[in-house]
């Protein structure tokens, strides 16, 4: 979570941060649920898919399209050296 609330240098609004933090919490409670089910993999890759287009649809209405890659830079690079661990997860990312 601290990786996803990290906004430093994107100048967000108090109002945006408080929304980010939601999303955040509501997406790694989803990410965490689907990747502990008994799903197939192929079943889990799907979904997890899903729920990053969903979050990128989101993510962009709410700073721009500019600051949503730049957080989505950030937030890339901070997971980077988790990928292994996070496996068909690191997929919604």
């Amino acid at each position: 979570m601290g990786i996803l609330n990290d906004t430093k240098g994107l100048d967000l609004n108090s109002d945006q941060k408080d929304k980010l933090s939601q999303d955040n919490s509501s997406f790694v409670n989803n990410l965490m649920k689907l990747n502990g089910n008994d799903a197939s993999d192929e079943d889990k890759k799907a979904g997890f898919l899903k729920m990053k287009n969903n979050r990128t649809k989101l993510l962009t209405n709410l700073p721009g399209n500019d600051l949503f890659k730049k957080y989505s830079k950030q937030v890339l690079k901070s997971i980077s050296p988790f990928k292994s661990k996070l496996g068909l997860a690191a997929l919604a990312f």
